[in-house]
């Protein structure tokens, strides 16, 4: 594994357990979507947010397919959930988020859940 990579993830991580932290767990994944970007930016962590995702089928592009909800550093998705439990179709579209991005490492979190670490997971390609 990229030490580069494994350190901005940890960093990602960091962020995250401190909003949630300071936020705890009942609001709306917007309102975590928000910290955290600002969480990124006090920790100087470069991000695009709400970037578009193409999906490329048989040499259609469809521009806006989908919307990352974070790309950290151009190489980590970041993808937040507000939900009961995480699903396979969570997971499954971080995965989708990958193959379309070219990234290698793909980051889920649940903020709904009352222990972060617990809801959080680390996808690869």
């Amino acid at each position: 594994m990229n030490p580069q990579i494994n350190a901005v993830t940890e960093r990602i991580i960091g962020a995250a357990i401190e909003v949630h932290r300071e936020l705890g767990s009942g609001l709306l994944e917007s309102a975590y979507e928000r910290a955290l970007g600002h969480e990124f930016q006090l920790r100087g962590l470069a991000y695009q947010q709400q970037t578009r995702c193409p999906v490329t089928y048989k040499n259609l592009v469809i521009d806006d397919a989908y919307r990352l909800d974070f790309l950290v550093e151009g190489s980590v998705v970041v993808e937040l959930k507000a939900v009961d439990e995480l699903l396979e179709v969570h997971q499954a579209q971080v995965l989708t988020y990958l193959k379309f991005t070219r990234c290698r490492i793909g980051l889920l979190f649940n903020f709904r859940s009352t222990v972060l670490t617990r809801a959080m997971k680390r996808l690869a390609l």
